[in-house]
């Protein structure tokens, strides 16, 4: 499935074309530079202007002989030049195409990442508002706490959406530079003004320093900013898959007519799409890890990391888009069970309302270990008895002796645990 949507605007972005059509840019950038500076001829320029081009498959074949792709892509280029090809990549190095060219690519494909999680923010906007006062109980180590809103949970998860746009944004900004500096960074061959001149007609930056390379902790944070995002679509997918569970049932991602959810058992509608998303955003860590090993080099530059880099950035970039297309359409077409969630707070028998009790004993002046104690002995006759939480308080000596039954009453309505719902949502921008 990821293989079909690589035809998409991301799949673009990697594409081999397109790489060489960046690079080629940055061949003439360079030309134009060195021309302002009197290097080249401006009837030469304007020859290189005119006939500079590449054909992939011409590059594919010189590759075979040459084994360098950068060399083969430099002859390619110059079969079209005729005598102006001498002037082609004078004073660059192989990483002054290759690293500026994946700056590039980088910052576009950050560009089609924010776009999504822009979508991405909308949904999760519009269906926190909506369930903004559906209660819901919350649950702390997978065991029943207090009462929430739906609307609070998805709330969580737009704030933290919100944060990663801002870290995108970041590492999107840490992989805009170029460096045009020579062999091992020097400028010993090239004048520092066509890097200048370069970088920005390309909309980059200059690097500070680099040597043969761009220094590999602006990729890892990229990638790592990937993986942390693919971390929390992971986060809400596992949500969704825990309250899709047959006794919780509370939502339920969209199942399609015509959808089969087990090749033996016909009733399954299983949360497969979550499943998988969380899936991948384990390669998206794994593809992390190995951005982390990039970062040491021998020396100036060796070509560990090259290899590498050709998987995990197409790959993490493609992988993230296909799992914010994939979870975008979930949540907004998410199945919620309101009613469930209303029987799910009833599951125990009014234990969830133990905290508000306490603290109206210790309003009595009954000292907290002491309260504590009284209220977790009647929360354990519960769990042994069929009786319901209330009934048990109305029946402790120590509970009476301090609460009367409308005291005791008053600590099991709900909207005293939903009341700051209006402010939170205010706080994260969900007025």
């Amino acid at each position: 499935m990821i293989d079909r949507y690589t035809l998409s605007k991301m799949g673009d972005v990697w594409s081999e074309k397109h790489r060489m059509e960046i690079m080629l840019k940055i061949e003439v950038l360079a030309c134009e530079a060195m021309c302002k500076l009197g290097v080249i001829p401006k009837k030469a320029m304007e020859k290189i202007k005119k006939n500079a081009k590449f054909d992939i498959d011409e590059v594919k074949k010189i590759e075979e002989k040459t084994k360098h792709d950068i060399v083969a892509f430099i002859n390619n280029v110059g079969q079209y030049l005729g005598p102006e090809a001498r002037y082609l990549h004078m004073g660059l190095t192989s990483s002054d195409l290759l690293d500026t060219s994946l700056s590039v690519q980088c910052v576009e494909a950050s560009d089609l990442l924010l776009a999504d999680i822009k979508k991405f923010l909308q949904v999760l906007k519009q269906k926190a508002k909506k369930y903004k006062d559906t209660t819901c109980i919350a649950r702390t180590h997978g065991v029943h706490a207090e009462p929430t809103t739906f609307g609070l949970k998805i709330g969580v998860w737009y704030d933290e959406m919100k944060r990663n746009a801002e870290r995108l944004e970041q590492a999107k900004e840490m992989m805009r530079f170029g460096k045009l500096s020579g062999a091992v960074g020097t400028f010993a061959n090239i004048d520092p003004s066509v890097e200048e001149y370069v970088c920005e007609k390309l909309e980059l930056k200059p690097i500070n320093i680099a040597t043969q390379i761009i220094q590999r902790d602006h990729h890892c944070q990229f990638v790592t900013t990937l993986a942390l995002i693919g971390g929390s679509l992971t986060k809400i997918a596992t949500e969704i898959r825990l309250l899709q569970k047959t006794e919780v049932l509370e939502v339920e991602e969209p199942f399609f007519k015509g959808q089969i959810g087990s090749s033996a058992m016909p009733h399954k509608r299983n949360p497969v799409v979550c499943e998988r998303v969380t899936g991948m955003s384990r390669l998206l860590r794994a593809n992390a890890q190995a951005a982390f090993e990039n970062m040491t080099l021998w020396h100036e530059r060796d070509i560990s990391h090259s290899s590498v880099e050709r998987i995990i950035l197409p790959d993490s970039a493609i992988a993230l888009d296909y799992m914010f297309h994939k979870m975008t359409s979930i949540m907004d077409g998410l199945l919620v069970y309101p009613k469930n969630m209303i029987t799910n707070l009833s599951r125990t028998k009014g234990l969830i309302y133990s905290q508000r009790v306490l603290l109206e004993l210790m309003k009595k002046g009954v000292a907290r270990e002491a309260a504590y104690d009284i209220i977790q002995r009647c929360a354990m006759q519960v769990w042994q008895e069929t009786s319901d939480f209330k009934d048990i308080l109305y029946r402790d000596r120590k509970v009476r002796k301090y609460l009367k039954p409308n005291e005791i009453d008053a600590c099991f309505d709900i909207r005293y645990y939903t009341r700051h719902v209006e402010k939170v949502f205010k706080k994260i921008g969900l007025k």
